[in-house]
């Protein structure tokens, strides 16, 4: 037994000495720098772009930047026969840009940094001493470091930004969500999220003033998980016909406890569309786009959008379609609510600023047949008195107003109104908080 162990340690103790002396080859190892003129062709966000050495036709590794001296280091997609806008499908550091002459580095260590202009450390994939030979970007735009047998040591698509490509994936234990950008032009965090949790799918609008992020949309209408968990959500692309004539993108949902697999078809073209993916933009909608490259001009497609008039979820449904306040139906903003009543709506619409909390300093309005998007997806407080429900807002100064439904006597406060929705039922009742005069 004892020379079976020591036989065990000698082995496993040769492995990791093989392992720890791995390095990359000279002639695998780089340093890009972001220095020089910027590209000529257009992309997404009208931003400036240096292209860098590592590419797979249509993707190719790119600094850029949409504000002075603020780069990304970023994925692109698109050729450049086609004359087409070009588009940023995953990205290193959102929210910590670098400047002019920082660098991208494969050291022999296998650890890939990028490094601003000074040595700060912005971005690195923490590999070091993990056997890492060489880095390649494949021909589905996953960027990996492999070791010498070819197993991925680390890869992009463990770390997608608000973006999924045909292969990519939200697993339990790893990438669980995608969040939106702030702006075209402002490249942190956004407002928005889709967020794969134990029961299913997730969007999530995070307010400001509000404790917590607010739901939006589940996936309850897809699918439900009475037993077990999802564990790996995974976009996929496949032929329709043998002949090739019709492509389906879809999502390939695995379950455990018990174990379990299912799809569900989001949207086709009669094309290969395996060059596509799935973005959360900064509107909080989700959009499937798919590339042909052997169109010359228009090579991008929108395949699908989830919140539109002509697909599954209405507009109205979007947080912030609206704006800052307004009242919507059939996608459209079709009116501002104001103490007076209604009047025609525009994008400066806003309720009024309630600046104190105190008795008496603040009233209420009321609308009919009125819900606010998050009421769709969350059951509210209740049963409960409406005189209870207004109660609970007017103790609480982030409270903006309440929303009632008298046939259930339910309750919902919101920290935020955006768009609201107008429903056939006038039992549902918006209460906005207002200040007196």
């Amino acid at each position: 037994m004892a020379s079976i162990s020591l036989l065990f340690f000698f082995i496993a103790f040769q492995l990791l000495s093989t392992i720890s002396r791995a390095i990359v080859p000279a002639s695998d190892t780089f340093t890009y720098v972001n220095e020089g003129e910027f590209g000529e062709y257009i992309v997404e966000y009208g931003a400036n772009y240096r292209a860098l050495s590592p590419f797979n036709n249509p993707f190719q590794l790119c600094f850029y930047n949409t504000t002075p001296d603020s780069f990304t280091l970023a994925l692109r997609m698109g050729t450049v026969r086609s004359e087409a806008l070009m588009r940023w499908v995953w990205e290193a550091n959102r929210g910590n840009p670098v400047r002019e002459n920082a660098t991208l580095t494969l050291a022999a260590d296998g650890n890939l940094v990028l490094a601003d202009a000074d040595g700060r450390i912005a971005w690195q994939t923490n590999t070091t001493g993990k056997g890492v030979v060489g880095f390649q970007v494949l021909p589905n735009g996953n960027m990996v470091l492999h070791d010498g047998k070819g197993n991925f040591v680390w890869q992009s698509f463990d770390s997608p930004t608000d973006t999924l490509l045909v292969d990519g994936y939200l697993r339990a234990g790893g990438p669980s969500q995608l969040v939106s950008r702030s702006s075209e032009s402002s490249n942190v965090d956004g407002a928005y999220s889709l967020v794969m949790e134990p029961k299913g799918l997730t969007l999530y609008y995070k307010s400001p003033n509000a404790v917590r992020p607010m739901v939006y949309w589940t996936s309850t209408e897809w699918f439900t998980i009475d037993k077990g968990s999802l564990t790996n959500l995974t976009l996929s692309s496949y032929p329709y016909t043998d002949e090739g004539f019709i492509y389906y993108l879809r999502f390939l949902y695995f379950m455990t406890n018990p174990s379990s697999d299912s799809n569900r078809n989001m949207a086709y073209s009669r094309y290969n569309n395996t060059l596509s993916y799935l973005r959360l933009g900064v509107d909080g909608n989700l959009r499937f786009l798919t590339y042909n490259p052997n169109v010359q001009g228009e090579s991008w497609e929108v395949i699908y959008t989830f919140f539109d008039r002509r697909s599954m979820q209405d507009e109205c449904q979007l947080p912030e379609r609206c704006g800052k306040f307004g009242l919507c139906e059939d996608s459209q903003c079709v009116a501002c609510p104001t103490p007076n009543g209604l009047s025609g709506w525009s994008k400066d619409c806003e309720s009024k600023k309630v600046t104190s909390c105190k008795s008496g300093a603040f009233g209420y309005y009321k609308l009919e047949g009125v819900d606010h998007f998050m009421i769709k997806y969350t059951r509210g407080d209740g049963p409960t008195k409406q005189s209870d429900c207004e109660a609970k807002c007017s103790k609480d100064c982030k409270c903006m107003g309440y929303f009632y439904h008298t046939d259930q006597s339910r309750c919902w406060i919101a920290y935020d109104l955006k768009t609201l929705t107008r429903v056939g039922n006038s039992t549902n009742l918006a209460f906005i908080k207002t200040p007196k005069k």
